[in-house]
């Protein structure tokens, strides 16, 4: 039997108006790894093997758990939402989100106009994405043992969409609900990929964090 964890990276930096801005922990995304950290070393912190794409987020977040010389694998890394939302800005007027409930409505929008190839000017077909996640956790599946992947909600959403056969809509509705520092599970046992947790965040859990749970 393999079993994969997937963990999302902490907060980051929620102001940025594109990539390289958004790609650095912030104060509380630090936090949110290190408790995340403390909870796993407490309950069972033994992986066979741990990933983290090559985002300083997510390599950031492995260390703040703990793991400290992850391996990095490019699959990890997360779709380029700020590229998307110009293109889809620019080809077909969409306004990029200013709120958190703008986003809410403008990534489901942004996903449709994706999937179905009317982006055109964009870093990665949706095509490409989907087979390198798909690809990754296949391979992972291949492998005896526990497997730590640090990586990305839209990742997260894909693995998901993999694992439970979900059409582009219900994808878009997961990637929207995974938190920041979130743990979810996947089993591969009798030659079937199965989930056996979603968006846990039980370091999350006592009253004094409860303010630690963010989306964005």
């Amino acid at each position: 039997m393999a079993e994969i964890i997937l963990v999302r990276h902490g907060q980051a930096n929620s102001t940025a108006t594109d990539e390289a801005s958004y790609d650095r922990l912030s104060d509380l995304g630090r936090k949110q790894a290190t408790w995340l950290g403390e909870y796993l070393h407490q309950t069972n912190p033994r992986f066979d093997r741990v990933f983290t794409g090559t985002l300083s987020r997510q390599f950031e977040t492995a260390r703040a758990m703990g793991y400290t010389a992850p391996s990095q694998d490019v699959r990890l890394n997360e779709l380029s939402y700020f590229a998307l939302a110009d293109a889809a800005q620019a080809e077909h007027g969409v306004p990029t989100p200013q709120t958190t409930a703008d986003f809410a409505t403008h990534l489901p929008l942004l996903m449709e106009l994706w999937i179905t190839d009317q982006l055109k000017d964009v870093p990665e077909t949706f095509e490409t994405f989907a087979a390198r996640i798909t690809d990754l956790i296949d391979e992972m599946c291949r492998m005896a043992g526990r497997t730590l992947l640090v990586t990305s909600g839209g990742v997260i959403g894909m693995a998901m969409r993999h694992a439970l056969h979900l059409d582009e809509r219900g994808m878009a509705k997961i990637m929207l609900q995974v938190t920041n520092a979130s743990v979810h599970r996947l089993h591969f046992v009798h030659e079937t990929l199965m989930v056996g947790g979603f968006n846990a965040t039980p370091h999350l859990d006592a009253p004094d964090r409860i303010h630690a749970r963010t989306f964005v």
